[in-house]
């Protein structure tokens, strides 16, 4: 396939005349003319009176500072000051004493700590008296001060997973103790917030386990202090909290009915679920999915977080195993945990492919698609550092900061099986298309599902779904106008199919991150459900670099490798700055439910294994990828006959 440059811009030469008379007696124009005479445009000024988003603003809702329990232990020592300054641009030391950066400030953040004992590890390293007086905390104080605070961590993570965290050391939402922390999170999110320039989200983690298994959500809110300090944060913990997200979706309600705010709730790490996240015909407990849970599961979770240091979510080789990039970045050894093994038959319920899929079964069945998500990146991360970058990762906790001996270092270890250092992914950021940077218009951004995850490059990418578009709408510098005009953008619903379209057509756009990698290729992944119940999936490469030219089996060859390992070092010889196309569906069936999705994969560069290897002049550990190829994964769009 032809791949077209959007760079064809038409040039206009004026002539000028040697012998023209001077500019202030030149005659007047003539009489005026409505525009409309001469111009079938709007207007002649062609942004006047635009509505759309025009700017991507990249941020991260999953950040843990020293207010989360298990941060802490690990020995984060940077509390929510620090996060946003960092997040903004501010150069800070790490809590193992390395100044730290990001090479782009963010454009937003949400400190989303544990709503579990927010507030007890701040406590407990200050030796509060109370929390001393138990002997487990006395017991954690004291390992801590010797320097154990990665294995208490480790203890608090296990005994919380399995519901057995000591109840004389848990701070309930109806303590003080809690109460005040809360507080203080609304408080610096409030004063951290600068509308226009950077946006803090008022927020937290909803840590529900059942039995190691994961099914953790963030709370984003998209109000101010006045609505969010009315209530306290929703925990997991009885008889105040639940582990049942049909229980947080009612706590979310109780919220939007006292306060009049608005909350969304994005679910992560399906992967460690050990099948659960994504149920397709009865919840864990075992209660059969019915129209209430679809609904409010739609109605309350519009976005999910597909990439994570935690492993990436997208698809999964036993899933895909036609899709050559299913294999990135996964993590399968089993739950959170590590506390049961992972088998095949679970991955179905684990992946956010697999869930859109999951989705037109149960919306046949039961009127509502509760996986109709748009898809982000955010980091997880424990560190207070929301670092993405490969060449500026600081890991998952603050045990795993940069250090020589940290990608062979046990991550975790069980009788399950063991992950070390090195399986960490540098990932990921959330791009949302908004009008402005404010809390409002990039909340609702995320409600409507005009998002998309990167792995951590800051690539820019655009997907419409229409039933006209043409080679022509991608040959200027501005193809959102037509995007907009004649389709939808991603996450979005596909208007009803005209009487003389004979199938959809797509446009794809990615222009390539200006201080990162050329572009491989553009991908369009299409999923749908056949007439007799069956779903199915296909990827299509639509857009490629170079002059390559796919197989006898339609697979396109790999784009190369320039990364030299030795020096942690790429060129972009490969590969193209930016790419587009536009896409018709060569196997579209009108009486068929489907959807879209667009991903874009870079040129291979280093992972950050290499640039750990580079910079502590240490061997890599066998096994080790030395490269990665970043991706970005858009919303998807959907069709419904």
């Amino acid at each position: 396939m032809r791949t077209r440059s959007i760079l064809q811009i038409a040039s206009i030469t004026f002539a000028i005349g040697l012998g023209l008379p001077a500019w202030s007696q030149l005659p007047p124009p003539p009489d005026k003319q409505t525009l409309a005479d001469v111009y079938t445009g709007k207007s002649y000024s062609p942004y006047a009176g635009r509505g759309f988003p025009t700017r991507i603003y990249w941020g991260d809702t999953h950040l843990h500072t020293s207010m989360s329990f298990d941060a802490g232990a690990f020995g984060n020592r940077l509390g929510i000051d620090k996060a946003y300054r960092f997040a903004r641009g501010e150069e800070i030391v790490s809590s193992t004493g390395i100044p730290a950066k990001l090479s782009r400030p963010l454009d937003w953040l949400m400190v989303a700590d544990h709503s579990d004992n927010m507030g007890f590890f701040p406590d407990l390293l200050a030796g509060e008296q109370h929390l001393l007086a138990d002997p487990m905390g006395r017991e954690w104080y004291d390992r801590i001060q010797a320097g154990e605070g990665v294995d208490v961590a480790l203890d608090i993570i296990s005994l919380f997973s399995q519901g057995k965290f000591p109840e004389s050391l848990m701070y309930a939402p109806d303590t003080m103790p809690y109460k005040t922390a809360w507080q203080e999170t609304i408080k610096k999110a409030e004063e951290y917030n600068d509308p226009g320039n950077f946006t803090a989200f008022i927020g937290f983690e909803w840590t529900s386990l059942v039995q190691g298994n994961n099914l953790h959500r963030v709370v984003m809110y998209r109000d101010g202090a006045d609505k969010a300090s009315q209530m306290v944060a929703y925990t997991t913990v009885p008889p105040l909290g639940s582990p049942n997200p049909r229980d947080l979706w009612k706590w979310m309600s109780t919220y939007e009915e006292k306060t009049g705010g608005d909350v969304l709730a994005i679910a992560h790490n399906g992967n460690l679920s050990n099948g659960i996240m994504f149920p397709l015909k009865e919840q864990y407990d075992g209660k059969n999915l019915d129209k209430t849970y679809v609904t409010e599961r739609a109605k309350w979770e519009p976005a999910y977080e597909v990439t994570q240091i935690k492993g990436d979510g997208e698809a999964h080789p036993y899933l895909s195993p036609e899709d050559e990039f299913a294999d990135y970045e996964n993590w399968d050894l089993g739950n959170l945990d590590a506390s049961a093994a992972k088998t095949d038959d679970m991955l179905a319920g684990e992946y956010a492919r697999e869930a859109l899929k999951r989705g037109l079964v149960i919306e046949k069945k039961l009127g509502t698609n509760p996986y109709k998500f748009g898809m982000i990146g955010s980091t997880d991360s424990h560190t207070s550092l929301a670092t993405a970058q490969e060449d500026n990762f600081f890991g998952k906790h603050s045990g795993a900061e940069p250090d020589s001996e940290r990608m062979t270092h046990p991550f975790m270890e069980t009788e399950v099986g063991k992950l070390y250092g090195w399986h960490m992914v540098s990932s990921g950021l959330a791009a949302v298309w908004a009008t402005e940077n404010t809390r409002e218009a990039i909340f609702d951004a995320i409600a409507r599902k005009e998002v998309y995850g990167s792995t951590g490059s800051r690539m820019a990418v655009r997907f419409f779904g229409g039933w006209e578009f043409t080679e022509q709408d991608i040959n200027n510098r501005q193809p959102a106008f037509t995007g907009y005009s004649k389709g939808v953008p991603m996450g979005g619903d596909l208007s009803a199919k005209p009487d003389q379209a004979k199938a959809p057509t797509f446009m794809a756009l990615a222009l390539r991150d200006p201080i990162g990698a050329n572009l491989d290729r553009i991908q369009i992944i299409k999923g749908w459900l056949d007439n007799k119940g069956n779903t199915h999936e296909k990827v299509y490469d639509v857009a490629w670099s170079g002059d390559r030219k796919p197989d006898a089996n339609g697979k396109l060859p790999p784009v190369g490798n320039t990364v030299d390992v030795k020096n942690a070092n790429w060129t972009n010889t490969i590969g193209a700055s930016e790419l587009a196309a536009v896409w018709t569906d060569p196997d579209f069936d009108p009486s068929q439910k489907a959807f879209y999705y667009a991903r874009v994969i870079e040129i291979p560069t280093p992972r950050w294994t290499t640039y750990d290897a580079f910079r502590f002049g240490v061997e890599l550990p066998q096994d080790v990828p030395t490269s990665t190829q970043e991706r970005a994964y858009t919303s998807p769009i959907w069709y419904t006959p």
